[in-house]
C-alpha cells in the first residue's frame, strides 16, 4: 500500500443528535394523538391484565332454548362489552330440567366439582329457576363462598329460605292476567284463546299457574290447553281453529311426547300453519310470529343482571345489592302481524310502541318519486308549451293558407287578365255563329217552303256552338272561382288538357306553335285540379312570354305527360333562350323575375302548391336552347 491512502474522518455527534430529534419529534405526535387518561383508569387497564375473571353460566335448558337463551346472549354480550376485566365465561346446561322424569344429578355435580376443582369461579350466573334452584341445592358442595347472581326466575320460583347473603336476585313478575286482558283489548271479538305450554316439570308448574290466575276472565273467555298435547297434535288443531279463537304461547321446550324443541323453531312452525294470531308474554318471541303486547324486556334484565355482576367482581358485596321484581315492560305490537290479522291501531292501549313498520312507498322512495314528479312537472310544461306553440304553428300555418289562396286567386286573375283577348275570341266565335244561323233559319223561315232538314242541320250547328261557349265560361270560372284547398282523385292527363285550352287561343293570337303529347295510360294523382291548372298556365304563360321575341317559325311550347317509376310528369318546354346559370337557384324564390314588369311570385306559388301535393317542381335549361320546367307528383296506388 502506497502512502497515499486518503483517511476520512466522521464526527458521530451530528448523526446522533438527528436521531435524538427525530425520536423526540414522533415522541410529541404521539403524545398529541393519544387521549390522555386519568391515574385511577391506567391503574385499572394495568389491573384488567392482572385480573383474570372467571364467570359461570349456567343454563337451565340448554344454550339455544328460548327464552333463556335470549337473555343469557344479551347478558354475556353485555358483560363482556363493560367488564374491565379480562373474562373466562365458561357456560355448562343442567340437562334434567328437560325430562319429565329427571334421573339423578349426582354425576352432574361431581363433573362440576372435579372441573373447578381448586379453581373456583369468581361469579355464578343462573339463568332460569331450574338453574337457581340446582345452584341453592349444591352450593356448599361446589361453590360454598362463590358469589351467585339468580337471574330470568320467576318471583314464584325463587327458593327465598336457601338465599344466602352472597346472592342476588333478579326477578321477573309474570302478570298472565294483563297479557290475556290484552288480548280482549286489541281483538275484542275474542271468545276462545288456546294456551301453548310443554310438559316438562317446569312447564307444568306454569300451566296449573295460569290456570289460577286466569280464573277471574273464564265468564269472558273459554280455553283450551295444549299441554298434554304432541307437538304435531298442536299444529293440527292450531290450523283449524274456530272463528274469534287467538293462541297464546307460553313456553315449548318439551311436548307431551318427550320431544325437546329448541330455539324458535316450534314457533315458527305454529305461526306458518296458524288460522288464529299468536300471542306471548316472552320478548324472545316477538318479531316475526307473534302480534305483541305487555311482554318482559330482555334488556332491562339483562341491564340488571349485569350491573350486579360488575359490582360484585368490583369487590362490592352481594347483600347490598337489592333488586324488586321486573314486571311487564310497555307494550310493542309487530306491524306485520296488525295487518296480517286485520288488527286496528286504534285498538291499541295508549303508549304502544309499534315495530316492524313496513315504510310506505312514499317513506321508502321519497326522493325518487320527488325526482320523477319533478320530471313530470317538467315534461308537463314542456308538453303544455310544445301544444301552445304546436297551435300557434296551426293557426300561422291556416292563416298562411289563407292568405296563400288568395295571393294564388290574384294570381289566377293576374293570368287571366293576360288572356282576355283569347277568351273574347273563344267566346266571339261561338257566338258569332249561333248569330249567323239564327238568322239563316229565320230567313228559311219566312220562305213559303222552308227546307226542314237544312233548319234541323242549323239548329243543331246552334247547339254545337252554345256547348263551345259553355264550356270556355266553364273553364274559365273554375280557374277563377276563389276555393279552399280540397284534395281530391283526378286525372292529371285532363286537367293539363283543359289548363291548355284555356290559353290555347293566346297561343294562337301570338302565331305560338302550343303542341301536347298526354301520356298513354291514365295518370291519377291526389290533388287539387284547379291549382293544379293554374300551375301549368303560369309556366305556359311564362314559356310564351320567354320566346315572344323569337322568330315566328321558332316560337313552341311543348307539354307532355308521362310515367316516371311510381310518379307522374308534367314537362313544359320552350325555344326561348332559356334560363340564366346564375338565376337556376334564385327562379322559385319569391320576388325573382327576369320580366321588365313581373311580380316575382308565380313560380314562388307554384312551387308551394306542387309541394302542398307532396311533389316536386324543377327547372333546368336544355342543351339546345330553352327551358325545361319538370313537375313530379305521386300516383294514387291501387
Amino acid at each position: 500500500m502506497s502512502g497515499r491512502m486518503t483517511i476520512v474522518s466522521v464526527r458521530p455527534w451530528p448523526v446522533a443528535a438527528a436521531w435524538f430529534s427525530l425520536c423526540l419529534f414522533l415522541g410529541l405526535l404521539l403524545a398529541i394523538w393519544i387521549p390522555s387518561r386519568p391515574a385511577g383508569a391506567v391503574q385499572l387497564g394495568e389491573s384488567r391484565y392482572r385480573e383474570l375473571k372467571r364467570v359461570l353460566v349456567l343454563h337451565s335448558f340448554g344454550r339455544e332454548f328460548r327464552p333463556w337463551s335470549e337473555y343469557a346472549r344479551s347478558i354475556k354480550a353485555e358483560l363482556e362489552r363493560q367488564s374491565p376485566w379480562p373474562l373466562d365465561v365458561q357456560e355448562h346446561t343442567l340437562l334434567t330440567a328437560r325430562f319429565n322424569n329427571p334421573g339423578p344429578e349426582a354425576p352432574f355435580v361431581e363433573y362440576l366439582g372435579s372441573l373447578y376443582q381448586g379453581a373456583l369461579p369468581d361469579i355464578v350466573i343462573s339463568i332460569g329457576a331450574p338453574a337457581a334452584r340446582f345452584v341453592q341445592r349444591y352450593r356448599q358442595k361446589l361453590f360454598p363462598d362463590t358469589p351467585m347472581i339468580l337471574t330470568v326466575v320467576e318471583q314464584r320460583l325463587v327458593n327465598r329460605f336457601e338465599l344466602t347473603d352472597n346472592d342476588v336476585v333478579v326477578a321477573v313478575r309474570n302478570d298472565f292476567t294483563a297479557a290475556f286482558e290484552n288480548i280482549l283489548e286489541v281483538m275484542p271479538d275474542t271468545k276462545n284463546v288456546a294456551v301453548v305450554i310443554g310438559a316438562s316439570p317446569l312447564e307444568k308448574f306454569w300451566m296449573d299457574e295460569v290456570r289460577r290466575d286466569l280464573k277471574p276472565l273464564e265468564s269472558r273467555l273459554a280455553f283450551s290447553w295444549y299441554s298434554d298435547l304432541s307437538f304435531d297434535e298442536i299444529l293440527k288443531r292450531g290450523a283449524s281453529l274456530p272463528p274469534h279463537t287467538a293462541l297464546f304461547w307460553g313456553l315449548m321446550s318439551v311436548d307431551a311426547a318427550g320431544i325437546v324443541h329448541e330455539g324458535d323453531i316450534a314457533l315458527r312452525s305454529l305461526h306458518a300453519v296458524a288460522n288464529a294470531p299468536i300471542f306471548s308474554y316472552q320478548e324472545p318471541f316477538f318479531g316475526g310470529s307473534t302480534v305483541g303486547g305487555p311482554m318482559h324486556s330482555v334488556a332491562e334484565t339483562s341491564a340488571r343482571t349485569v350491573g350486579a355482576a360488575i359490582r360484585i367482581l368490583g369487590g362490592e358485596k352481594p347483600s347490598s345489592i337489592k333488586y324488586d321484581p321486573i314486571g311487564f315492560a310497555p307494550p310493542k305490537y309487530d306491524w306485520r302481524e296488525l295487518q296480517r290479522w286485520g288488527i286496528s291501531v286504534s285498538r291499541l292501549p295508549p303508549g304502544s310502541e309499534i315495530l316492524f313498520r313496513e315504510p310506505s312507498i312514499w317513506e321508502r322512495f321519497r326522493w325518487q318519486m320527488v325526482m320523477i314528479s319533478a320530471v313530470f312537472l317538467v315534461q308537463a310544461g314542456l308538453i303544455s308549451g310544445l301544444l301552445h306553440e304546436r297551435r300557434r304553428r296551426r293557426v300561422a300555418e291556416v292563416e298562411s293558407r289563407q292568405r296563400f289562396t288568395e295571393l294564388a286567386h290574384v294570381t289566377r286573375y293576374s293570368a287571366v287578365g293576360e288572356m282576355t283577348t283569347s277568351i273574347a275570341h273563344e267566346l266571339n266565335q261561338p257566338l258569332g255563329s249561333i248569330l249567323t244561323n239564327t238568322e239563316t233559319a229565320e230567313l228559311m223561315l219566312k220562305g213559303p217552303s222552308p227546307d226542314l232538314g237544312e233548319v234541323r242541320q242549323i239548329l243543331a250547328d246552334i247547339r254545337r256552338d252554345d256547348h263551345r261557349a259553355s264550356e270556355v265560361i266553364r273553364r274559365l270560372r273554375s280557374v277563377l272561382k276563389k276555393t279552399p284547398f280540397e284534395i281530391e282523385d283526378i286525372e292529371l292527363n285532363d286537367t293539363v288538357r283543359e289548363a291548355i285550352g284555356l290559353v290555347r287561343a293566346v297561343a294562337d293570337g301570338r302565331r305560338i306553335a302550343l303542341t301536347y303529347m298526354p301520356a298513354l295510360a291514365d295518370l291519377h294523382v291526389k290533388g287539387d285540379p284547379v291549382q293544379l291548372q293554374q300551375v301549368v298556365l303560369n309556366l305556359i304563360i311564362n314559356a310564351m312570354d320567354a320566346i315572344s321575341d323569337a322568330d315566328i317559325g321558332k316560337r313552341e311550347v311543348r307539354v307532355s305527360t308521362t310515367r316516371a317509376d311510381n310518379r307522374a310528369e308534367v314537362r313544359v318546354t320552350d325555344t326561348g333562350p332559356g334560363i340564366a346559370a346564375s338565376d337556376l337557384a334564385n327562379v322559385f324564390n319569391p320576388f325573382f323575375t327576369t320580366k321588365p314588369h313581373g311580380m316575382g311570385m308565380g313560380l314562388a306559388i307554384a312551387r308551394t302548391i306542387i309541394e302542398a301535393h307532396h311533389g316536386s317542381i324543377a327547372a333546368s335549361s336544355q342543351t339546345g336552347g330553352g327551358a325545361l320546367f319538370t313537375i313530379r307528383l305521386p300516383l294514387i296506388r291501387w
